[in-house]
């Protein structure tokens, strides 16, 4: 692992390795010791790392009597372990705690610079030291879901046989960034983002603890709120930006560091936002309604707003998942792709440069035809299913595949529409009380106009030459259904062309 004091502990007794370092790899009691939590010129979250277990914060679904990671850390229980997390959430704090707590062989390795052939090194000392009687081996590998799958299947039999016990950190979900068989033969730990209370509670640590500022400095409450608020849940952000003001307020030889020093020192306004107070909601109500408004610009400012107020980008990308099919739907199918792309871009990209993705979805979906149709339609649905409208299933469509199905009449009677040329028959759906009743009313903004064309072709053929019913165009319980009229009673033959225009 490069030399970035990540693993700084003072040297240990219980620490033994003979395996040289090899590219990429830091291992045994030299690891980090150029910079000990100790040492005053460490990065001030390096010097701030807990010195146990009961000291890490913010994951205390993970730390009762008994739990994994309790037992990962005292060495209990001999288990290989993946810890899943977003950035500053722990992942390497618990490493560390390992390499000091645990009477084992310890051996970091990052997987940015690590090969094929460092980790078969690793594991051949490690079988070495098990045959002489030396000290079982711990492997942690850093950002393993860089690793290939061929790195990857090289620690399948190692992990399998406990040659190497692994603890291995990943920002990415597992489920897809590390290979089945070996997410199955390791305990997958999901740590949490930090909440905000307990950013605040180690700021307040930092500034108080002799490790970190030994109360030389005092934090003002505005100026804590800022850091806890650009921090986002990563600690480590937040105790690197409280150093960098702490630097610039002894250089102003000032006593505090107030809400001016922090913004100078980081180079962030503070803009007034608070995420759990009525101002988050306010801007993302303008948020929303902006793109509703189909004002691009607008709708960027208040983008521009939450971003650099630290709101949490996942929260932003949510927002327009959902407004993508509650506002823009049918009108443009595609708005939900894009949508879901920049949430994707999120997780696999991540800030700062993930706010260009945000942007260029902002832009699309303000500037997409609007249609709330889907909204409407699955409220009349929903509202005739709570009135207790609906019925059973009809025969025909009735699952006619098991045993004893064809004497109930299950599935008897079904058409196929692909036997149809149009790939359209004549066929109850619904329950005998909605039949004919139309939820689904297209508008005629973009796309959707195409498809309010030939819904009332659909609906002629699929209820018998009739579009609709007496009950068809009746006002659900959720009120009135904007767009279209119902669709027309005549009747008369349909052709192919008509169904595919």
């Amino acid at each position: 692992m490069e030399s970035d004091t990540l693993f700084s502990y003072p040297a240990s007794g219980r620490l033994h390795d003979t395996q040289p370092a090899g590219r990429g790899v830091a291992a045994g009691r030299g690891l980090g010791d150029a910079g000990t939590a100790g040492d005053a010129g460490s990065p001030l979250p390096v010097r701030m790392r807990p010195a146990s277990i009961d000291e890490l914060v913010g994951q205390e679904h993970l730390l009762a009597p008994g739990a994994p990671l309790r037992q990962l850390v005292s060495g209990t229980a001999p288990m290989s372990v993946i810890l899943w997390g977003p950035p500053g959430c722990g992942k390497t704090t618990v490493a560390h705690l390992v390499a000091r707590a645990t009477d084992r062989r310890f051996v970091a390795m990052s997987a940015l610079s690590a090969g094929v052939k460092d980790v078969r090194a690793v594991i051949d000392e490690a079988r070495r030291q098990r045959r002489t009687g030396g000290l079982p081996t711990v492997l942690f590998i850093d950002e393993v879901h860089r690793f290939s799958k061929t790195q990857q299947d090289s620690l399948l039999a190692a992990v399998e046989d406990r040659t190497v016990t692994l603890l291995a950190a990943t920002t990415e979900n597992p489920h897809f960034s590390v290979i089945s068989p070996l997410l199955s033969r390791c305990v997958l730990l999901t740590l949490r983002p930090l909440t905000e209370d307990a950013v605040r509670d180690l700021l307040r640590r930092a500034v108080t603890d002799e490790r970190g500022l030994g109360s030389s400095l005092r934090l003002a409450p505005s100026a804590e709120d800022h850091l806890v608020r650009l921090a986002g849940g990563d600690v480590r952000k937040a105790l690197t930006a409280l150093e960098a003001a702490a630097a610039a307020a002894a250089a102003l030889s000032a006593d505090e560091i107030d809400l001016g020093i922090a913004e100078q020192a980081i180079d962030v306004a503070a803009v007034r936002y608070d995420r759990d107070g009525d101002v988050h909601y306010d801007v993302t109500s303008a948020f929303i309604k902006s793109m509703r408004g189909s004002d691009v610009d607008a709708a960027l400012h208040w983008l521009a707003r939450m971003l650099v107020a630290g709101e949490d980008a996942r929260f932003i990308a949510r927002r327009m998942v959902i407004f993508a099919s509650e506002d823009v739907g049918m009108a443009d199918p595609t708005a939900l792709s894009v949508a879901t792309a920049a949430a994707h871009a999120v997780e696999y990209v991540g800030l700062p440069e993930v706010q260009l993705n945000l942007a260029q979805a902002v832009i699309h979906l303000a500037s997409a035809p609007k249609s709330n149709s889907t909204t409407t339609a699955l409220a009349a649905a929903v509202a005739d299913v709570r009135a207790g409208k609906g019925g059973g299933v009809p025969a025909h469509l009735r699952d006619g595949h098991y045993s004893g199905a064809q004497r109930l009449g299950h599935g008897q009677g079904y058409r196929y529409p692909h036997d149809d040329q149009r790939g359209v028959v004549t066929q109850q759906y619904p329950p005998d009380e909605l039949a004919g009743v139309d939820y689904y009313r297209p508008t005629e903004h973009g796309a959707e106009r195409a498809v309010a064309a030939r819904m009332p072709v659909l609906r002629r053929i699929v209820r018998g030459g009739s579009g609709t019913t007496a009950e068809a165009g009746r006002t659900a319980e959720t009120g009135p259904l904007p767009g279209t009229a119902a669709a027309s009673d005549d009747s008369g033959s349909v052709t192919a062309g008509e169904v595919q225009q």
